[in-house]
């Protein structure tokens, strides 16, 4: 949701706006087919009776920075809301360079749901601070609890919720729980529960009961997401099959131990037998010989998540075989170059690769510039990847752009920074100049390695649609900032760490942060004072700065968002609020 004007009473004016009226019945029917909460911003520009129809007919508003806005403002502008997303930290708190009590409480913006929206069905949040209080007054006024992402959900909350939310039909608590509790919360389900559509609880290391689990499982016969913790064995995850065949969704546990012949093959039936699977990941400690399980459930598959799974090339080429239409795929890169070549022949629909690292401090080179030529030869219809690499080329990038022009996500990491092109030792300016150039859909850029100003001056002349720019250990001097912000309309989120950018490449920005969601930047060059004098110029923005531990004068985070509210209220001691 973008924030509201600071006239929220005084819409557009229709004065000189030639577009003629509509009936009302009319307009709000034209609306209702309206759903992009972008194309529905747009439309409440035009005129006055447009923004009043589609303040009344908006049923679902995204909130990407709960600090952007207050919930006061959003319950005024719109009265019927029955969804909610509604987003917090921002997203590096994941990497843990945010303190766990950075802020985004969601106490204040329940208190006000429950007060104006009494028909409220879903509530999404990420990285929101919830705490047991919140969970009662969540539980009142929603339907429909996704806690994906959110911090301080312990086990009272857990039991609170499942008393209290005699509807709910999503509870997907993954990344969210942050103690170890074990599974006695399900007991809490009633007995006569059954409204179940998605239970998420992978996160959790331990539970009590599994008979609950499998009792709970058999009564949702409306249950099509279910994903279980890692140590839940073969045997348990058959007899949850047997009752819920219905699943189109399947997070597994372990794939051990090795089953008797008459195990197996129960195991194999209940697999068979769901044919509506389209999703699978889990498969947690996956030995060979369980691996043929799968692929009685592989025809329909179009999402599969191995990145719990140590597979090799020869059993990878086997499983990908039975799945005709996979559309994506995330691996680990011990699969090497030799299992991205499989999956170039295998995957001829493939339109999303994520590759992650084992691991972020080992100095193998399991995949390089060679595999994702492969996948980019062999997956034409390739429009978002993610590759954690180590090494990589500007002549291979090139390639691969070349083969797959219709990306729309580019994320390329390579890991050790400020790396060049290893075979001739230049900098990776071509790759990504490639990237800019050839991609005209591309809304989202990692970019990383030895990089100077001329990729920023090609990304801010050829990447018009570009939206999210994530700039890791990479850059050459502040005017490559500017090319970015002067030269990309429709940017929405500047990410930049450990990189050489300082007060200039930040006071580029101007007017052009009021349009975006956020900018951040860590570990770069910018000043205490130079943020302090954005915050002067630009009083709309909020600007937030962590100071160096080492030396005071430097911000070691800086956070700049556009908010119709003003300073936050809630900011701990070791955030400063430049004013």
């Amino acid at each position: 949701m973008d924030p509201e004007p600071d006239k929220p009473a005084d819409p557009p004016s229709n004065s000189t706006n030639p577009i003629p009226a509509f009936p009302d019945e009319v307009l709000e029917k034209v609306l209702s087919f309206v759903h992009s909460h972008k194309d529905r911003n747009s439309v409440s520009l035009v005129r006055k009776d447009w923004y009043h129809a589609e303040r009344l007919t908006r049923s679902k508003v995204f909130i990407g920075n709960c600090y952007s806005v207050s919930p006061e403002i959003v319950a005024r502008r719109f009265p019927r809301i029955k969804s909610i997303t509604l987003k917090g930290k921002p997203r590096f708190s994941d990497f843990k360079l945010l303190p766990q009590d950075w802020g985004a409480n969601v106490h204040s913006w329940l208190v006000k749901f429950a007060e104006v929206y009494p028909f409220l069905e879903e509530l999404r949040l990420k990285r929101m601070h919830i705490t047991d209080a919140s969970l009662e007054l969540l539980a009142n006024s929603s339907r429909l609890c996704p806690c994906r992402a959110v911090k301080g959900l312990v086990k009272m909350g857990l039991k609170l919720l499942l008393l209290i939310a005699v509807n709910l039909t999503e509870l997907d608590i993954q990344d969210s729980v942050t103690e170890d509790i074990n599974g006695d919360w399900l007991s809490c389900f009633p007995e006569n529960f059954t409204s179940l559509e998605t239970l998420n609880i992978a996160s959790f290391n331990t539970w009590d009961s599994f008979d609950v689990l499998e009792q709970l499982v058999s009564r949702c016969k409306s249950l099509r997401v279910l994903k279980v913790y890692k140590f839940t064995n073969l045997d348990q995850l058959r007899r949850l099959l047997v009752r819920a065949p219905q699943l189109t969704e399947l997070g597994t546990g372990s794939f051990v131990p090795q089953l008797t012949p008459h195990q197996y093959e129960e195991a194999e039936s209940a697999f068979s037998n769901c044919k509506n699977l389209r999703v699978i990941s889990g498969l947690w400690t996956l030995i060979s010989q369980n691996i043929p399980l799968l692929y009685g459930v592989c025809a329909g598959l179009t999402f599969l998540d191995l990145t719990n799974a140590y597979i090799d090339t020869d059993e990878l080429a086997k499983l990908l075989a039975h799945i005709s239409s996979l559309q994506r795929l995330w691996v680990i890169d011990t699969v090497g170059d030799d299992g991205l070549d499989v999956i170039g022949l295998s995957c001829p629909f493939l339109e999303e690769l994520r590759v992650f690292p084992t691991g972020p401090y080992g100095h193998h080179e399991s995949v390089t510039e060679l595999g994702l030529l492969s996948v980019s030869r062999g997956c034409r219809k390739l429009h978002y990847v993610l590759y954690y690499c180590r090494k990589m080329t500007n002549a291979a990038v090139v390639s691969v752009v070349r083969h797959c022009p219709d990306f729309t996500h580019f994320r390329l990491c390579i890991m050790d920074p400020r790396q060049p092109d290893y075979l001739t030792n230049q900098p990776m300016d071509e790759a990504f100049a490639a990237v800019a150039k050839t991609c005209p859909n591309l809304k989202r850029l990692s970019v990383s390695g030895l990089l100077t100003d001329l990729t920023f001056e090609y990304i801010g002349k050829y990447a018009k649609k570009l939206e999210t720019l994530s700039v890791a250990f990479a850059g050459g001097s502040d005017l490559g900032m500017q090319y970015v912000l002067e030269g990309c309309p429709k940017l929405r989120k500047l990410e930049i760490r450990d990189s050489p950018y300082g007060n200039a490449g930040l006071l580029f920005g101007g007017a052009k942060y009021e349009t975006m969601r956020s900018l951040w930047m860590s570990a770069c060059y910018v000043t205490v004072k130079g943020c302090k004098f954005l915050a002067r110029e630009m009083p709309r923005l909020n600007v937030e700065v962590i100071v160096n531990v080492n030396n005071e004068s430097l911000a070691d985070i800086v956070y700049v968002y556009h908010s119709v509210v003003g300073p936050r209220q809630d900011a701990p001691p070791f955030v400063n609020i430049m004013l």
